[in-house]
């Protein structure tokens, strides 16, 4: 959604005399408040908008409606450790952590693997393809949530070497 579509969408809110409204588009989701002391628009997708409250006694074309701005979301990744290891997707589909429901995970942090372990299953056109450990050692980090979309080379684990 463009600045332009949001200041029609605002426009039509106004006129209709609407306070509150949530649009869900895709992978965007947009939320407006007017008549508080400052509306945000919120989005789940690249990138975020927030509005801004006029500045007092300045006009605006869209009333007591602030002015949208687009700020691209930089998420906080922190810097990642010499020598870990990182298991990759690779295929698009399905994470699966066990293998049924109720089961118990493959694995969980903490665990030791060896090359060739079972790490998780991912579903993928209703095939089942266990995702097997490349790498021994120490399970430091899942990354990925049970019954979650994954995609092509997104991180699934994060093994710490065997010593």
């Amino acid at each position: 959604m463009n600045q332009k579509e949001l200041k029609e969408l605002i426009e039509f809110l106004i006129e209709k005399d609407i306070a509150e409204f949530e649009l869900e588009r895709g992978d965007v989701k947009v939320r407006i408040k007017r008549g508080g002391e400052h509306a945000v628009v919120h989005s789940h997708a690249e990138p975020r908008f927030y509005a801004v409250p006029p500045a007092p006694g300045a006009a605006t074309d869209l009333g007591a409606v602030p002015v949208v701005v687009a700020v691209p979301s930089v998420p906080a990744v922190p810097p990642p450790e010499e020598g870990l290891h990182t298991v990759k997707s690779p295929i698009v589909g399905t994470f699966y952590e066990a293998p049924s429901p109720g089961a118990p995970p493959f694995v969980k942090v903490g665990d030791m693997v060896e090359v060739g372990q079972v790490l998780c299953i991912v579903e993928a056109m209703k095939l089942l393809n266990e995702i097997e450990s490349d790498f021994a050692g120490e399970i430091i980090k899942k990354l990925a949530v049970n019954g979650q979309p994954i995609e092509y080379g997104q991180e699934l684990f994060v093994i710490r070497p065997k010593k």
